[in-house]
């Protein structure tokens, strides 16, 4: 769990020693601004903009259940976050799991990529896609009538 804080915690950190030179400085609008973006990038790279994750058991039995698809995911990675953003409220219909806080769901996560931690991985009625495309997904999730 606290691996998934340490990028945002480090740019909390950074942001707020860049905002006390730039104020000591003499520039204080420059360091609300560098401070409001170091702010932003902690929040965007911090588990709290993603559904709550469940563990991959749990979530294998629910898309049994209601056949919503399973993203395997972790905190800090640039393509998790873009699906995540791209898919908007539709994020709520996938189940999550946090690869970093289950290690069932790394090892799933491996054997669907030849042995790497690649994500994020969705499992699909049993398939597994890599990196898929954020519209894709979009449309697996609402099928056309």
């Amino acid at each position: 769990m606290m691996r998934a804080w340490v990028s945002p915690m480090l740019l909390v950190v950074s942001g707020s020693v860049v905002a006390t030179e730039l104020i000591s400085g003499g520039n204080p609008i420059a360091a609300t601004v560098l401070l409001l973006l170091f702010l932003l990038l902690a929040g965007l790279t911090s588990p709290l903009i993603f559904p709550r994750s469940i563990g991959v058991l749990e979530a294998q039995r629910r898309s049994a259940v209601d056949g919503r698809p399973i993203v395997f995911w972790r905190p800090g990675c640039t393509y998790c976050l873009r699906l995540r953003i791209r898919l908007g409220r539709s994020a709520r219909h996938v189940h999550w799991v946090d690869i970093w806080r289950d290690p069932a769901g790394a090892a799933v996560v491996r054997s669907a990529n030849d042995g790497n931690e690649t994500v994020p991985t969705l499992v699909i009625a049993g398939r597994p896609h890599v990196n898929p495309d954020p519209e894709w997904v979009r449309e697996q999730l609402c099928p056309p009538v």
